[in-house]
């Protein structure tokens, strides 16, 4: 499909100008430094591995970019291998949550070799319009991209088009220049000589030439000179002529003459008058040149700046303002007719001793370009990204408003600040805490944190102030604020319909008469609340509490993006409590277990029956799904007392996916049943709750059993069972932490172990880097998953246990599920059993 859009834009007369445009942004060499700090810029913004700027002419041009394999930059592919050709035919933003399933590019090299999964791309429209290249984000993992993350891209794309315009711009001026610099070196300079008390004006040849006269039609008097001249410029001159005579000075003029060809040329001319010895002038000599091409060059210079949506301003070396285009004279507030001639740093006084003078100072001392961002006050009250270019006229200036999108960036990194700090406590109150002094100032004056209790009211258990002086008015107010409050106050509105709720204005008038405590009443003038903005504490699908913000008369309402990072923010602090929680339980949990250990102890006539009990009851009910057959096996040892700790669980997440776990840990005694009870709640809360890949929930599990000091050493698989949208059969993704590999068996009946390195056991090296396998199963294949007893043997070779496994695995192919794990047990192990054995089997419907 790409290749026939290919061959039917080259066809197209609109393509020819979309060509066009996008050859002449092309850099030499292919890259360019600024495009490669946007690339980079977009990467950290949005959180992704890589970032790239393409050009698109015949073939795709990478110019700049980030986390790109070497070489990347500069480099040239086709068309019709490309995502980005896709986003420029589309003619608008691109996000694709995952490519291996989206028809329009599975099929494309960057997304089969595993690169490419999770994209965003930006069309990058030129002055003229036309789409000329993408700037793109991307990464190996399924990713889904919100409206914030698509309208930040937007913003740099303009900012990666205005660093290409300008790049252009440059390197055609400095191209316009280097032309007119050959034309003089190829065609000379013309001079005159002329002599005022005779009346006589000499030229050489090269002048008589680019007049226009003959050898012998130029009569040497000044009428040639202005039988020449443009009749718009013959008054000008002659007083500028006159002018210099009657001072004795240096003449620096330009103007245009017409040819008997009737062409205009532009001629500029510099001279200097001479005199007698009384001081009465009395001969004018200079030198001419043809400026022809130098002034269409500006002109052409001219309209592209004029055209150009970036502000543009150009300082000679006096730092007076000689060029101002359409863009700055909007963004400045002010009309070019005020600022052209004017000293720049008393023009924009606050320039001085800023950001802003520091770096152009530095790039005319150096040379060099640089670029700032700083804050300008009043009366543009905005905030500039400004390149200043030396010019061998002075300093040039391109400079765009960025207020929106730092404001935006700055948010995202109050979102990611909120998500750290909130996700480093377990501890319910710290965590509330951090998060009422986290959203102070950026989002509001003053917040209150309110959760619910047992009996599910609201209670305020946290608040923050900006100023520190009415912290402790605000703690006194949280203290006695519900106490008698109306039903329809804003926070019982908000608690009992769990949506967002905000007062744009008069927030204190209409929460004084709901107010039930004439001291909550007093300590509310104080605080002198204006608006305000109620977002609920929710997580899988539960309500934990409420965020209420609070601004003050000069602070303006909430935005809309300012209300979409609150509800992020408290999404993310309702999580962090809900892990609190699952925490807290899990530590009263591991308390009744070693309660229960202690009395097992004590009851050693029952000491065998109890612990199987106890071990057993530990084991997990097995989901019913619409896709997966689960079926699982539990057999004990035979020897005396002993009880293990092996496990098996399966827990469906809320994307649809299917977490599968066999674990043994190392003993056999109540002890390591315990300790195994202990993992599998963790790993089930850590499972549910984050959603992450294997790997990371098996290293965030073994950095909890250091942290905890559970002293406990463990063999461990964990799975995910992933559906692929679109596209048949599921993705298994697994992590080994030193345990038996499962073995799978394919609906053609050939069987294999999933044996890929193990990583490490559970308990021995925390801080390990685990890795992820991937492999692709079709329906009807089946997974079997095992602990060490059903395969290790005193007197048997492994690899032997293990063929003796694989073959009868295919020998029950077609039978069900159940009796396929009976029949396994009763080959591999019989009535003698040494250990006790979990078996877990999966059959993918």
């Amino acid at each position: 499909m790409a290749s026939r859009l290919e061959n039917r834009e080259a066809r197209s007369p609109a393509s020819d100008t979309r060509l066009g445009a996008a050859r002449r942004l092309v850099p030499p060499g292919g890259g360019l430094p600024a495009l490669d700090r946007l690339a980079e810029l977009a990467a950290r913004l949005l959180h992704c591995p890589a970032s790239q700027v393409s050009l698109l002419t015949d073939v795709q041009i990478v110019a700049g970019g980030t986390g790109l394999p070497p070489g990347t930059i500069g480099s040239r592919s086709r068309l019709c291998d490309s995502l980005c050709q896709v986003t420029a035919a589309a003619g608008e933003p691109l996000a694709i949550s995952d490519a291996f399933s989206d028809e329009r590019v599975c099929l494309l090299p960057p997304v089969t070799s595993g690169h490419v999964r999770g994209y965003l791309g930006i069309p990058l429209h030129a002055d003229g319009g036309e789409i000329v290249g993408v700037l793109c984000v991307y990464g190996p993992a399924p990713r889904n991209w919100s409206d914030g993350d698509v309208e930040i891209l937007s913003q740099l794309a303009s900012s990666v088009v205005a660093e290409l315009e300008l790049a252009a711009l440059v390197r055609d001026y400095e191209s316009t220049l280097a032309h007119w610099e050959l034309a003089i070196d190829a065609a000379g300079v013309g001079s005159f000589d002329w002599d005022l008390t005779n009346a006589v004006l000499h030229w050489d040849d090269r002048l008589i030439e680019l007049f226009g006269y003959r050898q012998d039609e130029f009569d040497e008097s000044i009428d040639a000179f202005f039988g020449r001249l443009h009749p718009d410029d013959v008054s000008r001159i002659e007083r500028e002529l006159d002018a210099a005579i009657a001072t004795a000075g240096t003449l620096e003029f330009e103007y245009r003459i017409v040819l008997p060809s009737a062409d205009t040329r532009w001629i500029q001319a510099r001279g200097r008058v001479l005199t007698d010895d009384d001081g009465r002038a009395n001969r004018v000599l200079g030198a001419v040149i043809d400026a022809t091409e130098l002034r269409e060059g500006e002109a052409r210079v001219g309209r592209v700046l004029e055209s150009m949506s970036t502000a543009f301003l150009s300082m000679d070396r006096r730092w007076r303002i000689a060029y101002v285009n359409a863009e700055a004279e909007r963004l400045l507030g002010r009309a070019r007719s005020e600022l052209l001639g004017r000293d720049l740093w008393a023009t924009l006084p606050a320039l001085q001793a800023s950001e802003f003078e520091r770096a152009f100072r530095d790039a005319v001392a150096e040379g060099q370009p640089t670029t700032v961002e700083a804050f300008y006050p009043a009366p543009l009250n905005a905030w500039y990204e400004v390149r200043a270019l030396p010019t061998p006229d002075g300093l040039a200036l391109y400079f765009l408003d960025v207020t929106g999108r730092r404001a935006s960036r700055e948010l995202l990194e109050l979102t990611a600040a909120v998500g750290e700090q909130l996700a480093s406590s377990l501890d319910v109150v710290d965590a509330v805490r951090r998060l009422a002094e986290l959203v102070v100032p950026r989002l509001a004056d003053w917040s209150v944190v309110s959760i619910a209790d047992e009996d599910g009211q609201l209670r305020d258990i946290a608040s923050a102030h900006v100023d520190p002086e009415l912290s402790g008015v605000l703690a006194e107010y949280v203290a006695c604020r519900l106490e008698g409050l109306a039903e329809d106050a804003p926070i019982r509105r908000a608690w009992r319909s769990p949506r967002p709720l905000t007062v744009d204005r008069g927030l204190l008038e209409s929460l004084l008469p709901l107010l039930g405590s004439p001291r909550a009443a007093e300590l509310l003038r104080r605080l002198e609340p204006e608006s305000n903005a109620i977002v609920p504490l929710a997580a899988n699908g539960r309500v934990v509490g409420m965020l209420s913000l609070i601004r003050r008369v000069d602070r303006p309402p909430f935005s809309e993006e300012e209300l979409r990072v609150a509800g992020n923010i408290a999404a993310r602090a309702a999580l962090a409590l809900e892990n609190a929680r699952l925490y807290s339980e899990q530590r009263n949990t591991a308390a009744r277990l070693h309660e229960a250990n202690l009395r097992l102890g004590r009851i050693a006539s029952h000491h065998r029956d109890i612990a199987h009990a106890l071990q057993e009851a530990m084991l997990t009910t097995l989901p019913e799904t619409a896709d997966l057959d689960i079926v699982a096996r539990y057999r004990t040892a035979t020897k005396g007392d002993q009880v293990g700790g092996d496990w098996y669980d399966a827990v469906v997440l809320p994307s649809g996916a299917t977490t599968l776990v066999i674990g043994d840990v190392v003993g056999h005694d109540i002890s390591a049943a315990a300790r195994m009870g202990q993992l599998r709640n963790m790993l089930r809360a850590f499972a549910w709750d984050r959603g992450e890949r294997p790997s990371a929930a098996v290293a965030r599990l073994d950095r909890a059993v250091r942290d905890l000091r559970q002293d406990t050493l463990a063999t461990l698989l964990v799975a995910t069972v992933e559906p692929q949208s679109g596209l048949p059969g599921r993705a298994l993704r697994w992590t080994n932490a030193g345990h038996p590999p499962p073995a799978v068996l394919l609906p053609d009946g050939s069987a294999r172990l999933l044996d890929d390195p193990p990583d490490v056991l559970l308990g021995v090296e925390p801080d390990t880097v685990r890795r992820d396998h991937v492999t692709e199963l079709p329906s009807g294949a089946t997974l079997l998953f095992y602990t060490d007893g059903l395969v290790e043997t005193r007197d048997s070779d492994l690899d032997c246990r293990f063929e003796q496994l694989l073959a009868a695995l295919r020998r029950l192919q077609g039978v069900t599920l159940d009796r396929l794990l009976d029949e396994v047990l009763a080959e591999m192990i019989g009535e003698q059993r040494g250990d006790d054995v979990a078996l877990l089997g999966v059959r993918l419907i």
